[in-house]
């Protein structure tokens, strides 16, 4: 058996998440049903860095799996874009040690939100971005941003439906780059709970549009206590765009 590391990209507005539900279309379950197929009816067990939501895309998700295939190395991505549906992608596979684990050998990750502001919204962007038709001050959301970034308990920033006790992480960098008429906050992190960015985005967002001041941030933080930050923002702005790893 040898085991293979493979980035994956996905759009995810056509599955009701990551990890398999009953009933229901999921990245993880297209994937482990294609790999299946390839196995001659052998089930194979996908795991990946982590999951994402309903609606939530992907550029560098992260999945492991271990296969008896004698399939070369530098054919791997060409095989699976071949039995992946059309909005799954492989875009890097290579064979790792026996040690590698997507989620537990992970030493961070990347997120991006966009969202456009133009005065009325766009019909082909409704499942690949925010419409926030609202000025936004960028120099009071950066401010805000800087007393997110180091390693802070983060209750207040996550749902409160997890079930994750230690909600401490830190936060390496956040970024807001306007790209014409979007604006996009790229997160940085050894580590992100449930809904933490889009939390952390609406938030920022509130801070853009002066609902609340940047001086707030550190008072939401030690309240630990979600009802003292902003709104969670919708999942279709939301992108892994990295995982991180040792090597």
């Amino acid at each position: 058996m040898v085991r293979m590391k493979c980035v994956i990209s996905y759009d995810g507005s056509g599955f009701a998440g990551y990890q398999i539900q009953p009933a229901k279309r999921t990245v993880q379950s297209e994937i482990e049903s294609a790999l299946k197929v390839l196995h001659k009816g052998e089930a194979v067990k996908v795991t990946a860095s982590g999951r994402t939501d309903a609606g939530v895309h992907a550029r560098g998700q992260v999945i492991h799996f271990d296969t008896s295939l004698p399939i070369p190395e530098t054919k791997w991505v060409q095989v699976l874009n071949s039995i992946f549906p059309e909005d799954i992608a492989a875009i890097q596979v290579e064979a790792v040690d026996d040690a590698f684990h997507a989620r537990f050998s992970a030493t961070g990750k990347e997120y991006r939100y966009r969202l456009y502001t133009t005065p009325h919204r766009d019909p082909l962007k409704r499942f690949y971005a925010y419409h926030f038709p609202h000025s936004l001050n960028i120099e009071a959301m950066e401010e805000a941003a800087r007393y997110l970034t180091g390693t802070h308990d983060f209750t207040s920033f996550c749902s409160a439906k997890t079930e994750v006790k230690d909600k401490v992480r830190t936060i390496r960098k956040i970024a807001i780059v306007q790209e014409g008429e979007e604006i996009v906050f790229q997160l940085v992190g050894n580590g992100f709970l449930y809904n933490m960015v889009r939390i952390i985005v609406g938030t920022l967002l509130e801070c853009g549009t002066g609902k609340r001041s940047p001086e707030e941030i550190p008072e939401i933080l030690e309240a630990k206590d979600r009802s003292k930050a902003g709104k969670t923002v919708p999942p279709e702005g939301l992108y892994l765009w990295n995982v991180f790893y040792d090597n």
